[in-house]
């Protein structure tokens, strides 16, 4: 795939939604931490479900530390891996606390010294509450830049670099959001609408679905 292609197609998905977020919901570059911790093996609908009954409660490190991690669970129950990600979140909360005057750090290797925080969510958390132009590859954005052409690697570190390398400057800020939101919705992975997608013509995926 060349540059022109590639900066035909986030021009259309630019078009198609000038302005993309998270679907998780949150207030505060706290909010999106934990959500985002929340988030991982689960939906955004479900983790807002929880932290719509949470937050009202408890949404600064101290507050949810105070609940513990048994009164954390009664909270994220509904949520997959609900016991891990209580233990995980109290301890974030501790670190950010004893460490970062409660505030959420905005560098990598801080978030990534966060139990429960791998690069995909440092990424998520430096480019949605910080602006900075990450790319965080979970399974949809691994599977659009692989199947359209625009970015393939054989994991998701390899797409990541190759996305941060290919994608035009002026998209990057918000390709990620773009490229995930694409994946959820139109190239999906059992049977992808392609007669529905905007970039159907640019895409280089050879077993297209056009029906």
């Amino acid at each position: 795939m060349n540059k022109d292609k590639r900066r035909e197609i986030f021009a259309r998905l630019k078009a198609e939604n000038p302005n993309p977020t998270t679907e998780l919901e949150y207030g505060s570059a706290f909010e999106l931490l934990i959500a985002v911790i929340l988030s991982a093996q689960s939906t955004d609908v479900g983790v807002n479900k929880a932290t719509r009954k949470l937050y009202p409660v408890a949404n600064t490190p101290e507050a949810i530390y105070t609940l513990g991690v048994e009164g954390l669970k009664e909270y994220i129950k509904t949520i997959g891996l609900y016991n891990a990600k209580a233990e995980n979140v109290i301890k974030a909360c501790k670190i950010l606390i004893d460490q970062h005057n409660s505030q959420v750090p905005e560098t990598r290797e801080a978030l990534e010294a966060l139990p429960g925080v791998g690069r995909k969510t440092a990424n998520v958390v430096l480019n949605t509450a910080f602006r900075q132009p990450t790319m965080a590859v979970d399974t949809h954005i691994f599977r659009v830049s692989n199947r359209t052409g625009i970015a393939p690697g054989k994991n998701v570190l390899e797409v990541e670099k190759k996305l941060l390398k290919h994608v035009p400057k002026d998209y990057l800020m918000d390709a990620h959001h773009w490229l995930i939101l694409h994946g959820r919705y139109i190239c999906t992975a059992r049977k992808p609408k392609c007669a529905a997608c905007v970039i159907e013509d640019l895409c280089e995926f050879k077993q297209k679905v056009i029906d």
